[in-house]
């Protein structure tokens, strides 16, 4: 089988699924080095940054680069094939001795690049998929992305409220009732509150220098918080890989900037940019009316909860997040937790049309 020199996959890759990376896998195989070329347009709503990042840790050992390409896709017109060798060639300037696709337009494109045409699996038989089906039927296709895609598409939804009001337990209600629908969903995931876990090592070293310390004896300050806003970030983003459509996590690195007010006063700059690193797409806010307060040694602070209750939705809703307050006993909130999370599924993932194609 003949190897190249250098070779090119090139596609809108929207998103990359497991027949992009067979294509790319095979390429590799077959050329001393490989360029990826990600084109995309305008008007698509995954970020090129994105689809680029995906491509590069997926496929670490090729080049990949990205292009804005917004011509309309012609391959009956010379002047549209111009138009989009003009962006191909600015991008990979350098020579190209093969082309891989899995489209019939590799021939032509193979021809322009005066570079040989490689066909792969055009009937898609080994991975029946494409980037219109995924965009169609994400949960559907979901056993054919890689995890960091996965992680870009999975709907994140944050049980968050004041002390001792139920937020660790909806949250993880919410997760076993998903993973009951098995299928893709049996890998639902839920991403435990890391401030108590960083609460609990704070009073355990506390103790180990003074044996009587209690929770108030506890201290915190405002460079506490930072981290863990990123550990909170950098644990749901690892769930998110390896779980299913939707995740559910037990507060957040948002939720994090209302618990620097509540221990240490005022705001950090820090945490809340660490706060806006990631995207969820759901808040439940768990009112404290109805919740008995249960001092389980790492709570004081009964007295504050209306006040926090009230900070939490000033808070959402000064910054347009999208919530929804949880009242009444255990059961009703779950039943209502579930209706909303379905109806953040139903609506889908939106993708934007990419531009249309004349073949």
């Amino acid at each position: 089988m003949k190897r190249y020199e250098h070779g090119l996959v090139l596609g809108k890759f929207y998103p990359p699924h497991a027949g992009h990376h067979h294509l790319v896998r095979t390429a590799q195989d077959r050329c001393e080095r490989l360029t990826v070329l990600v084109c995309a347009a305008s008007v698509e709503s995954v970020p090129l940054a994105d689809r680029v990042a995906w491509m590069g840790e997926i496929h670490p050992d090729v080049t990949v680069v990205g292009a804005v390409d917004d011509t309309h896709m012609d391959v009956h017109d010379p002047a549209v094939w111009d138009a989009h060798m003009a962006v191909f060639r600015a991008a990979v300037p350098e020579r190209v001795d093969a082309v891989f696709t899995s489209e019939a337009y590799g021939e032509e494109l193979g021809r322009r690049f005066g570079a040989a045409s490689v066909l792969v699996d055009p009937d898609r038989t080994l991975f029946p998929v494409s980037g219109t089906a995924v965009r169609k039927d994400p949960v559907g296709c979901w056993d054919f992305l890689q995890p960091p895609v996965r992680a870009g598409l999975a709907r994140r939804v944050v049980v968050l409220g004041a002390e001792s009001t139920g937020t660790t337990t909806l949250a993880r209600a919410l997760a076993a009732h998903y993973r009951a629908r098995g299928g893709v969903w049996a890998r639902t995931g839920y991403v435990a509150e890391y401030g108590r876990e960083y609460s609990e090592d704070k009073l355990a070293d506390l103790r180990g220098r003074w044996p009587g310390a209690a929770w108030e004896d506890v201290t915190f300050t405002t460079d506490d918080f930072p981290l863990i806003a990123k550990t909170q970030n950098d644990r749901e983003e690892a769930a998110a890989r390896a779980g299913s459509p939707v995740l559910f996590c037990d507060t957040d690195s948002f939720a994090t900037t209302v618990w620097h007010e509540r221990y240490v006063g005022g705001r950090n700059p820090l945490v809340e940019e660490i706060a806006d690193r990631v995207d969820h797409h759901l808040w439940l806010l768990t009112d404290h009316e109805g919740v008995a307060f249960e001092d389980d040694g790492l709570r004081d602070g009964e007295e504050l909860r209306p006040w926090m209750t009230d900070r939490f939705r000033a808070e959402l809703t000064r910054t347009g997040r999208r919530f929804i307050e949880m009242t009444g006993p255990p059961e009703a909130r779950l039943a209502a937790a579930v209706a909303a999370v379905d109806e953040l599924l139903a609506t889908g993932w939106d993708f934007a049309a990419p531009l249309p194609e004349k073949r």
